[in-house]
């Protein structure tokens, strides 16, 4: 029996999702700037915000517009696009291998889509596990990027 081709492999297309790459791509970056905020360490601040050197950008607020953003992105995608998701930051956290991709997807579909965007968002790291499990798959936001232009 041969051994199974990892996808992205010269010889191996990437494996088909579900969910939009360029999604991915986009959760991927806005994911990144909503783990680098931390908690408000200036919350009466009255001054303009060139003043403070734009720090407050970084402070996790309740009206936060990146996770504004995630969370609308996440709540318009259906099961099997969220399911993706799920499976692709748990091959990148190391959960599961890329041989277990489809297991991985039928352990996420269990779930249900229920909750799913504010477990992924509560996910430290969420933009590094997504990309790494990206690239696992056979994708590359970088080549997806360069297809656009």
């Amino acid at each position: 029996m041969a051994a199974k081709e990892r996808p992205g492999d010269e010889t191996d297309e990437p494996v088909e999702l579900a969910v939009d790459p360029e999604t991915v791509c986009f959760l991927i970056i806005k994911a990144r700037e909503f783990d680098v905020k931390v908690e408000p360490d200036d919350p009466d601040s009255g001054s303009n915000p060139t003043d403070d050197g734009e720090i407050d950008v970084l402070e996790d607020r309740r009206d936060d517009p990146t996770f504004a953003e995630l969370m609308g992105t996440l709540e318009a995608l259906n099961e099997d696009e969220l399911s993706d998701l799920v499976a692709m930051t748990w091959i990148g956290r190391g959960d599961f291998d890329i041989d277990d991709w489809e297991d991985a997807k039928e352990q996420a579909r269990q779930r249900g889509p229920k909750g799913t965007a504010e477990y992924l968002l509560g996910t430290p790291l969420l933009g590094d596990y997504l990309e790494s499990g990206f690239n696992d798959l056979g994708y590359s936001c970088e080549d997806i990027e360069e297809e656009h232009l």
